[in-house]
């Protein structure tokens, strides 16, 4: 009983991180936004920059959501 109680403890724990993730994406693509209306020229540069912050810091959700469910499931 206890056990179980801690993994559901442990596993909402690691969702946490999606809560950060959530706002690194926001900051991510608000920064882009504004750059490309200060300057449309710089778009082609800018763009590829910002699509790779935005799967880097998806990849910390996919892991957080891989370690939840390792803590559940296993």
């Amino acid at each position: 009983m206890e056990a179980e109680a801690a993994k559901y403890i442990g596993a909402g724990l690691a969702v946490f991180a999606l809560f950060g993730v959530g706002l690194g994406i926001g900051n991510i693509f608000s920064n882009l936004i504004q750059a490309i209306a200060r300057n449309p020229a710089v778009q082609p540069k800018v763009f590829p920059i910002g699509i790779l912050g935005f799967a880097l810091t998806e990849a910390v959700a996919l892991f957080a959501l891989l370690i939840a469910f390792l803590i559940l499931f296993a």
